[in-house]
């Protein structure tokens, strides 16, 4: 594919909690035109995974707009947007104009079955307009996150699988090695639960910072599901959600969300 020229092009867009996302944007010529959307490849890697959709005139002052549809359902990473202006023209990137995001704020509180899906419209870190998508067969949306008398409390729900009288909460160290925690969960219904972490627990049994990822195992035979935060306006949480630290026998521990949205408790100084 031809490398793609920058337009100065506004693209409006607008998400629902369904996943449905239209595009806007004024175009007075062009022969028709279609929005490209490209899955960003991982570093040295080709591309591979397109999805283009028509841009049909919405107005008579130029105006042209797409409709993303929840589905099909698109993998999980983050797409690039991009404009063709005819069957054989170069792609150009696109830059964000108005992101309406209102619907997606709050979160969204319904019931999801599998796979379990979330879109969110996004400005990329050089100014071009993108979405970061999740794609999974199951899902635990964290909620509110608790830090006292040096406890870690969350509230979280699953989506896309059913909780079980055994089901329980994993901390497990990253790369590998030690031994992993695991906690009995609260049901509070409809898929609902909370689980509660003494900071304690995850100190001491190396030297040195340790990652801990947390997972929930509905079922003691059901595959491990990643506890993250998805399904609200805020692409990348890293940055955004940022809790303060718990001193626990001269460590540091601090919750936070990775780079791909999911739960993950940090302990630093434990050397």
């Amino acid at each position: 594919m031809s490398t793609a020229r920058t337009t100065e092009l506004r693209t409006d867009c607008c998400a629902d909690p369904d996943g449905r996302i239209t595009f806007r944007l004024r175009l007075p010529t062009a022969t028709r035109p279609q929005l490209l959307l490209v899955l960003r490849p991982k570093k040295g890697r080709p591309e591979e995974t397109s999805l283009t959709l028509d841009l049909e005139p919405c107005d008579d002052r130029g105006h042209v707009r797409a409709v993303l549809e929840p589905r099909p359902v698109l993998a999980e990473g983050r797409w690039d947007a991009y404009l063709l202006r005819g069957p054989d023209a170069d792609r150009e990137r696109l830059r964000p104009g108005l992101r309406d995001l209102r619907l997606l704020v709050g979160g969204d509180t319904r019931g999801r079955t599998s796979p379990v899906t979330a879109r969110v419209p996004y400005t990329t870190v050089d100014g071009f307009l993108a979405l970061r998508t999740w794609r999974r067969a199951a899902h635990a949306e964290a909620g509110p996150l608790d830090l006292a008398d040096g406890t870690m409390t969350v509230r979280a729900r699953l989506h896309g699988a059913e909780l079980s009288e055994d089901a329980a909460v994993e901390l497990r160290p990253r790369g590998g090695g030690g031994t992993g925690r695991v906690y009995r969960i609260r049901p509070a219904g409809e898929g609902a639960f909370s689980f509660t972490v003494h900071c304690a627990d995850l100190v001491g049994e190396t030297a040195g910072p340790r990652i801990w990822d947390a997972f929930l195992r509905p079922a003691a035979d059901a595959p491990p599901v990643r506890i993250g935060r998805l399904f609200d306006d805020v692409a990348d949480r890293k940055g955004v959600y940022v809790y303060p630290r718990v001193t626990v026998g001269g460590a540091a521990v601090r919750p936070y969300y990775t780079v791909d949205n999911d739960l993950a408790v940090e302990v630093t100084g434990t050397g």
